[in-house]
């Protein structure tokens, strides 16, 4: 008699018992990635609020738009002023909301250095950047959603630059606030290119998770 080939049925338990755990594992890391990716967007824009609010206390201004910056900046004889109306935006041919990364840095609020030149777009060399690759802004605008609106009143805020996960921008979300992209002080917002879109980063308030967007944005409202 021949012998037949082929796997038992116990050998065939086994194997998907093998591969059941391997997937478990992957899905398990990739998890611990998307937290561990999460929590470092959230340190970085944690890092610069906290710099915004330093230097606000320190010079009685804002970055950016602090009309004695050249004059009461350390190793900013050069920097560009703002014009002091208590709002970080393009003013009188200054582009405050980039001015603003040469005067933390130059005081020393954040790490990097960063250097303003007039008329040029803001960039590796004057903006800092997330970890997705794109660039962030710290603007006074409404380029945020509000409730069901595309924006919202104008005030100062955060952008976290687009390229992000919308799954990962959830996350964010829920750890700081209430979780839903439309309200609270972490919303929706585009910035830095075209992103996913708002119909595709989250729905009815809420972050898209279980089919992620990869090129989505948002704002920390101050």
């Amino acid at each position: 008699m021949r012998r037949q080939g082929g796997f038992t049925l116990i050998e065939t338990g086994i194997a998907l018992v093998i591969v059941g755990l391997l997937l478990g594992a992957i899905f398990k890391g990739q998890e611990l990635i998307n937290v561990a990716r999460a929590r470092s967007l959230i340190a970085s824009s944690s890092d610069i609020t906290t710099a915004y609010f330093a230097f606000r206390d320190r010079y009685r201004a804002l970055p950016g738009d602090y009309n004695g910056a050249s004059a009461s900046i350390p190793n900013c004889g050069n920097c560009e002023n703002g014009n002091n109306d208590g709002q970080i935006l393009l003013a009188g041919g200054v582009d405050e909301s980039i001015a603003v990364w040469e005067h933390l840095s130059k005081a020393g609020f954040i790490g990097g250095s960063y250097t303003y030149s007039a008329g040029d777009p803001a960039g590796a060399a004057n903006t800092p950047g997330n970890s997705y690759g794109s660039l962030v802004q710290l603007i006074y605008d409404g380029a945020y959603q509000e409730g069901g609106n595309p924006t919202g009143p104008a005030r100062h805020n955060l952008k976290t630059g687009n390229n992000i996960p919308s799954n990962i921008l959830g996350e964010i979300d829920r750890k700081i606030d209430d979780g839903k992209g439309a309200e609270g002080v972490f919303r929706y917002s585009p910035f830095g290119g075209t992103d996913g879109g708002l119909n595709n980063c989250f729905y009815s308030h809420a972050w898209n998770s279980n089919r992620p967007l990869s090129n989505c944005g948002a704002a920390y409202l101050y």
